[in-house]
């Protein structure tokens, strides 16, 4: 018994000491409190992964994250894109300096662990990944945050082509196909004459391949199934794939209950159909608005939601209830 006993003890603190199960039961940890709108205990994961292994990029490129969609969720300019108006556009303002400088020492820092060990070994496939993911967070971030798009053009490409490299040595790392993916829809999007003019900088894209890689990753990948969702659901509105929008928006509301943001996707992806469903006269619009309302009002009876979050919701019904009375 003293033998099993000892046994038992000297399994569980290997276990406990293994610094990659601690780094994957943190990084887990974060994303979920990240995706339940948790930002700081989401860091405060992300910042013991960067001290259990300072030499890893993996904490600095999710401490990266973490900044990225606070600022992403916060900013006006995501009211109006996620929901299909431009009332808040008069909030619009320059983003932080403070958290710019922090998102760029995070960033830098994960590119420059990656790049120290693809010094030692060019085909470490772990540093390619994350060096991709750190240039992908940067070209967001560029993008929708500081509204710097040759910049975000820029780091976008390299981040294909570092996970385009991922991809050849390992084809089943289905991660790197997300940044991959993005790319190949948003080129695939552009204007001809703006398509044509990326082209000749060796950038092409296809739309159709972009959302097939994209639900390859939800489906495949280990990390980034519930970012590629997220990404979906605005793409698939886009394609006028309302009832996909309204699945996937549905599925992340019910993992990560306490992001009310899902659940206005949910309702925005509804309202969209109601209008296509009007088009073609269908009798089943009905019911949709019914729906629309019904998450309104779960949303409205929820004690956990800030005042700022109350305020939102309650716009968000107001256009609504606009949008539906118009016939």
């Amino acid at each position: 018994m003293k033998l099993i006993a000892l046994i038992f003890i000297t399994v569980v603190t290997v276990a406990a000491q293994d610094p990659r199960k601690q780094l994957d039961t943190l990084r887990a940890e974060g994303y979920d409190a990240l995706y339940n709108l948790d930002y700081e205990g989401a860091r405060k994961r992300f910042q013991k992964m960067i001290e259990l292994a300072p030499d890893h990029p993996a904490g600095a490129q999710c401490f990266a994250s973490s900044l990225w969609l606070q600022q992403l969720n916060q900013a006006w300019e995501l009211k109006a894109t996620l929901y299909s108006t431009d009332a808040y556009e008069s909030g619009k303002s320059k983003p932080d300096r403070t958290q710019v400088d922090a998102f760029r020492k995070w960033i830098r820092t994960s590119k420059q662990l990656s790049q120290a060990r693809l010094r030692k070994d060019p085909r470490d496939v772990e540093a390619l990944y994350f060096l991709g993911a750190a240039e992908g967070l940067e070209a967001a971030y560029a993008g929708a945050i500081e509204r710097k798009f040759r910049a975000a053009l820029r780091s976008g490409t390299d981040s294909v082509d570092h996970h385009r490299e991922v991809l050849k040595l390992v084809p089943d790392f289905h991660d790197a196909e997300l940044t991959i993916g993005l790319m190949n829809y948003i080129v695939g999007a552009l204007p001809l004459p703006v398509k044509m003019l990326v082209a000749t900088m060796g950038v092409r894209g296809s739309k159709k391949r972009g959302l097939e890689a994209l639900e390859r990753v939800t489906v495949q990948g280990e990390w980034a199934r519930d970012v590629a969702r997220v990404l979906l659901i605005d793409l698939y509105k886009r394609e006028k794939r309302f009832n996909d929008a309204f699945e996937v928006a549905r599925q992340l509301s019910e993992k990560y209950p306490r992001n009310y943001l899902f659940k206005l996707q949910m309702a925005d992806a509804l309202v969209s159909e109601v209008f296509a469903l009007r088009k073609k006269k269908e009798p089943s619009s009905a019911a949709r608005e019914q729906q629309v309302l019904s998450i309104f009002n779960t949303l409205l009876r929820d004690k956990t939601l800030d005042r700022t979050a109350i305020d939102l919701i309650n716009f968000r019904l107001n256009i609504t209830r606009q949008q539906l009375a118009a016939r």
